[in-house]
């Protein structure tokens, strides 16, 4: 099968060695986070995308605490920066390159998919280069390296939803056990990003923390539609059909309620008069 080529690492997103890739992991992993309510069911979760350096931590962690707790057949990642006018995608076969070995998509269970929805085909020699699902993966493969992967462009529309919930149906058909997972980062505040509804300074950061968190409690609250409606009112996701899709899918599988495990902004990191806000969330 071709590969597609881990094109984030070579642009330094994260390490393109195994060994640095597992050094981080390893040092990430003695944060001592864990899932504290019961109502977690390691169903799926939401993660940032950041590069490593800003939200790898938060990522990591969230695909450690569902590894303790869950074995999937298939990884979905809904990701993508999409627009309600944009057209959703798939890659349905092949294999994705990561630090820790090639992931195998699960062409069975994407096929299937297929048939439910109108798609862009991607491929391991086509594909629109996408950092919110390729910097996942070397989580996904270190931590399930047994799981086999779906990635899919979700837009925030009501039509993505519905397929969410279907997905479900077709991983009972199947038989799949999966974990779902939705990539976006927060509000993007600042000058880069020509969004200030607060102005400058300590008040701005404030301002944009307490925007993430409205939408944090939609994400926790396992709210699909209500999480697509706060970011296009106040601009607190990047990736709000990605997160609503996975949120969605969860809840049909069973899933009761998300938990927060980490917060965190690029300000942390590196203080600026433009900042990202990122969350990892679990279900």
């Amino acid at each position: 099968m071709k590969v597609r080529p881990a094109v984030f690492s070579r642009m330094g997103w994260y390490p393109e060695s195994k060994e640095e890739c597992e050094r981080m992991i390893k040092e990430w992993s003695k944060n001592k986070v864990k899932i504290g309510s019961e109502r977690v069911k390691g169903i799926g979760g939401i993660v940032p995308h950041a590069g490593w350096f800003f939200s790898g931590e938060i990522a990591c962690t969230v695909f450690r605490c569902l590894s303790e707790i869950s074995k999937p057949d298939t990884v979905i990642i809904f990701g993508k920066h999409l627009t309600a006018g944009s057209k959703r995608s798939i890659m349905k076969e092949g294999l994705w390159e990561t630090p820790f070995g090639n992931i195998e998509i699960d062409s069975e269970f994407a096929s299937r998919i297929t048939e439910k929805a109108e798609f862009i085909i991607e491929t391991a020699t086509s594909f629109e280069e996408d950092n919110t699902i390729e910097l996942q993966l070397p989580f996904v493969k270190y931590f399930f390296p047994q799981s086999k992967l779906i990635p899919i462009g979700a837009p925030p529309t009501k039509e993505s939803l519905e397929l969410a919930r279907k997905i479900a149906h077709i991983s009972k058909e199947l038989k799949r056990s999966v974990l779902v997972i939705g990539s976006t980062d927060l509000t993007h505040y600042g000058p880069n990003y020509g969004f200030m509804p607060a102005g400058t300074g300590i008040n701005a950061l404030r301002w944009s923390k307490e925007n993430d968190f409205r939408i944090i409690e939609k994400m926790k609250e396992l709210d699909a539609e209500g999480i697509i409606e706060e970011a296009l009112r106040n601009q607190n996701a990047c990736c709000p059909g990605a997160c609503a899709s996975a949120v969605a899918m969860a809840k049909e599988l069973g899933a009761e309620r998300g938990e927060m495990l980490m917060y965190a902004t690029s300000y942390e990191k590196s203080p600026s008069s433009s900042f990202v806000g990122y969350v990892g969330v679990v279900f």
